[in-house]
C-alpha cells in the first residue's frame, strides 16, 4: 500500500497533523495501535479535556520554559484562539474558567474527540486502528512503515506517538525507537506532571483531603521555583495541579531518586502572614472554649487542622483559650510554610506528560521536520517539550500537529 504521508499515532497531535495535511491535498494514512483513536485525549482534564489555555502566544512561550522558544513558530501556526475557533466552528462551545483553563462547555472530552474524528473522515484520511507499527525503515523514495498486517510505502512520515505517560492509553515510547532508528537522539524520558512522594508519612493520614488554592515553593529558594493551584494529599505524598507543576519543575533533580528536596506549602496564599496572625488570634480569643483543632478548622479542612496541631506539638483537644503564644506562632508558621521533604515522584506511567523525548535541537521549529532525516516530521509529546497543567500540553499537540501536517504536505507539493 502507498500513501503520500503516513502518521504514526492517532492522538490529538497525530489526528490534527493528518487533518491539516489532507487539507493541503495530500493522501494521508494514520496508523493507531489501539482499537480506537484518541484514548489519552478522553482522560485528559479528568475526562473534561482542558484543550487549551486562555493566554497570548508570549504568555504560552514563557509558561513553556526552555521549550517555549522552540514552540513559538508552531504556536503562531495554530494559536490558542485558533484552537477554540476550530472546535467552535464545528459546533463545540467552550468556556474559560477563572484560572484560564479552556474546557468544552458541556465538560465532555468525547465531544472533542468526536469532532477530530469527524474531520478526519471528512478530509479523506484513512485511519487504521489496531495497527501497531513494528518497524520503520528508510527507503530511496521515502519510508517503509510495517505493521503486523501490512507494510506501507510513504513518501513522508510524521511520528506522533506520545511519550511514556499513561501507557494504558497506548503511550509506550515506540516513537523513541523509531526516531533512534532514523538517526535521532532521544533525551531520557522522565515523569512530569505527576504526584510527589514525601519522606513524611503524615500526608497518608490526610489522603483525599484537598485544598483549592495553595502556593508551593522550594524551601531553599522560595522566590525562584514556585507553583500555585489546587492540591490533594495522597497515601504517599502530594497530588493535584500545584504538586504536579512542581514535579515538572523538579523533574531533572528527582529523576532516578536519591535526592531529597525541601518544599514549603503556603496553605493560605491570599492572606498576608501578619493579617492571618491577627485573624488567628481573634478566632482563638472569641472561641476560647472550643478546641484548638476546631478553631483551626475555620481556616483549613478539619483533618488537616488536627494534623497541624500534632506538627505544632500541641494537643488539638486543648481549649483555644489555653494555648501559648509559642504554639500559636508555630501554627501560623505551618499555615504559611508547611514543610514537606520530597524524595521522588510516582512512576512515569502515572504522569500526565513525559519530560524528555526526541531531541528538539534536531527538529526544525519552523516546520517540525527532522534535521537529520529528510522527509521525517514530529508532533506532540514525543518531542522533548512539555508545559504545566492547564491546557498547555494539548495546545502544544494541536500546534505542532498542525505545523507538521501542513509542512509535510507542502514539502511534497514543492511549496
Amino acid at each position: 500500500m502507498k500513501t503520500d504521508i503516513c502518521v504514526i499515532g492517532g492522538g490529538p497531535a497525530g489526528l490534527m497533523a493528518a487533518i491539516c495535511a489532507a487539507r493541503e491535498r495530500a493522501i494521508v494514512m494514520v496508523m493507531e495501535t489501539n482499537r480506537a483513536a484518541g484514548q489519552k485525549l478522553l482522560v485528559t482534564g479528568g475526562g473534561r479535556c482542558n484543550l487549551t489555555h486562555d493566554a497570548t502566544i508570549d504568555e504560552f512561550v514563557r509558561a513553556l520554559g526552555q521549550a517555549g522558544r522552540f514552540l513559538r513558530h508552531s504556536l503562531h501556526e495554530m494559536p490558542p484562539t485558533a484552537v477554540r475557533t476550530f472546535f467552535h466552528d464545528r459546533g463545540l462551545a467552550t468556556v474559560v474558567e477563572p484560572d484560564g483553563c479552556v474546557f468544552p462547555a458541556e465538560g465532555r472530552a468525547v465531544d472533542v474527540l468526536r469532532i477530530l474524528l469527524n474531520e478526519v473522515e471528512r478530509s479523506g484520511v484513512r485511519l487504521f486502528c489496531e495497527s501497531p507499527v513494528t518497524q520503520v525503515t528508510l527507503r530511496d523514495d521515502g519510508f517503509a512503515v510495517t505493521t503486523p498486517a501490512q507494510t506501507v510505502a510513504s513518501r513522508r512520515l510524521i511520528v506522533a506517538t506520545g511519550g511514556l505517560s499513561w501507557p494504558q492509553t497506548g503511550s509506550t515510547g515506540d516513537g523513541y525507537r523509531f526516531a533512534s532508528a532514523l538517526g535521532h537522539a532521544v533525551i531520557a524520558p522522565r515523569a512530569a506532571l505527576v504526584p510527589l512522594v514525601s519522606r513524611e508519612t503524615w500526608p497518608g493520614d490526610l489522603a483525599g483531603v484537598a485544598l483549592s488554592d495553595v502556593r508551593i515553593c522550594l524551601a531553599a529558594t522560595p522566590r525562584k521555583t514556585v507553583s500555585s493551584g489546587a492540591i490533594v494529599f495522597t497515601q504517599d505524598g502530594l497530588g493535584g495541579p500545584a504538586a504536579q507543576d512542581m514535579s515538572r519543575l523538579l523533574a531533572d533533580e528527582l529523576a532516578g531518586g536519591g535526592h531529597t528536596i525541601g518544599l514549603q506549602i503556603d496553605l493560605m496564599p491570599s492572606v498576608l502572614e501578619t493579617e492571618l496572625d491577627g485573624r488567628l488570634q481573634q478566632q482563638l480569643t472569641a472561641n476560647a472554649r472550643k478546641t484548638v483543632a476546631n478553631v483551626l478548622a475555620e481556616f483549613v479542612p478539619r483533618r488537616l487542622a488536627s494534623t497541624l496541631c500534632i506538627l505544632a506539638g500541641c494537643d488539638g483537644d486543648t481549649q483555644a483559650g489555653q494555648i501559648r503564644k509559642e504554639t500559636r506562632r508555630a501554627l501560623l508558621r505551618l499555615l504559611k510554610a508547611l514543610p514537606l521533604q520530597v524524595t521522588g515522584t510516582r512512576p512515569i506511567a502515572e504522569a500526565t506528560v513525559t519530560r524528555g523525548g526526541v531531541d528538539r535541537r534536531q527538529i526544525d521549529p519552523k516546520t517540525m521536520s527532522s534535521k537529520v532525516c529528510a522527509g521525517l516530521f514530529f508532533a506532540g509529546e514525543v518531542i522533548d517539550a512539555d508545559g504545566p497543567c492547564g491546557g498547555y500540553n494539548l495546545q502544544m499537540c494541536f500546534s505542532t500537529g498542525t505545523l507538521a501536517g501542513r509542512s509535510a504536505a507542502r514539502q511534497l507539493a514543492g511549496l
